[in-house]
């Protein structure tokens, strides 16, 4: 049974990336030149393999190696915010449409360290709760350092002008400190008054604002905010069910922005048309057996890590999702496994090979405890 879970989460993944080969083929002949036609292709060809050697070193690995040598987590921990904040060095960060959220690395091209931050900082978290299991409960290290340290990343991304990262990362880090057991009482008010914070920086900033004013009314800013969502309403409207066919899109013909990126969701809708439900299906499935697998996990920190993993994967999956079909404001998130960007797929199919190692290493018979319920002797609740 641990083995099928990972089988099955592995045939989810690779259902994705090819949809996003596919796609990004399609899409390179519209985004290069003639002179470097799919070189994109090239590019995310190569880091799809390293992240596939990547998966299965670290599917190979014992998870537990992380628990045991803590030097590892922080290691990471403080590495990747090293990064986040060197973003904030004039000079280093390389800003791109008015974000800053790359560093340019000679040979290797840009690297978003937001991506890394994720993979750490739900490390991190989880190791913490599964060395202060006994003090869950307590408000120091039960909740506020554990806060404070998952609001660090959250920060940092979230000034880069990368509100989506910055989201997802802190609803990750949120299902871990649930599951954990930390009090309501805590969680609640803290929650609260940071999305009072985040809706003030979002108000505080135009074009934040702007777009969310352009979501409430897309029809009297299509060609303003609202462009790229309703160029992304008219992709699916061309393809409706049986799609176009592969390479026969028009949005994308310098209509769609991004198709490539953040709006690949609305470019496979017109061109494979009901491949759209099996994209959604597979990250249904990512997210059941992410879930299972953290349930059948050997030990808390596998819980714990399985959680967060799955979490910070497929949130930013329904974001994208959601704002590509104009349910959601426009954020920016790429979608997983499937959008163009090579540190996003390197660090995403990394948490796959995590995410495996703890499968196949889970108990092979769970207690009788029902998802929601507090283990014996325990105050988790998975």
């Amino acid at each position: 049974m641990r083995y099928k879970n990972s089988i099955i989460l592995v045939l989810s993944v690779a259902t994705l990336v090819c949809i996003g080969l596919v796609m990004l083929t399609s899409t390179s002949v519209w985004i290069e030149s003639e002179s470097s036609k799919y070189s994109h292709l090239t590019k995310q060809t190569v880091f799809l393999c390293l992240g596939i050697m990547l998966a299965y070193i670290l599917a190979k690995l014992d998870y537990t190696i992380l628990k045991k040598k803590k030097w590892i987590v922080y290691l990471g921990f403080g590495v990747s915010t090293l990064l986040l904040m060197s973003l904030y060095v004039p000079g280093i960060g390389k800003t791109v449409n008015g974000s800053t959220r790359w560093i340019q690395i000679p040979l290797l091209g840009t690297f978003q360290p937001s991506e890394l931050a994720k993979l750490t900082t739900v490390i991190f978290i989880a190791y913490w709760y599964s060395h202060y299991q006994a003090e869950v409960k307590s408000l120091l290290k039960g909740f506020i350092w554990p806060s404070l340290l998952l609001g660090v990343s959250v920060t940092l991304i979230f000034f880069e002008k990368d509100m989506g990262t910055a989201a997802s990362l802190g609803a990750a880090g949120l299902s871990i400190i649930f599951i954990a057991g930390a009090r309501m009482r805590f969680i609640i008010p803290s929650l609260a008054s940071v999305c009072y914070v985040a809706y003030y920086f979002v108000q505080a900033d135009q074009n934040r604002w702007s777009r969310i004013m352009a979501f409430l009314d897309l029809e009297n800013n299509a060609l303003g905010k609202g462009y790229q969502q309703m160029r992304a309403l008219c992709a699916f409207g061309n393809g409706g069910m049986s799609g176009l066919g592969v390479g026969f899109g028009a949005e994308k013909r310098s209509y769609l922005p991004f198709p490539h990126t953040d709006f690949i969701f609305p470019a496979i809708g017109e061109e494979l048309g009901w491949v759209t439900f099996l994209v959604v299906f597979c990250f249904v499935i990512y997210a059941v057996f992410g879930f299972i697998i953290a349930w059948q996990a050997k030990d808390a920190f596998g819980r714990f890590l399985a959680i967060g993993l799955t979490t910070v994967v497929v949130i930013p999956a329904m974001v994208n999702i959601g704002v590509t079909t104009a349910t959601l404001p426009n954020t920016g998130l790429p979608l997983p496994f499937v959008s163009y960007g090579g540190t996003n797929l390197t660090v995403t199919l990394a948490t796959v090979g995590i995410l495996i190692s703890i499968g196949v290493r889970g108990k092979q018979k769970h207690s009788n405890n029902k998802l929601g319920t507090i283990l014996p002797n325990s105050d988790i609740r998975i």
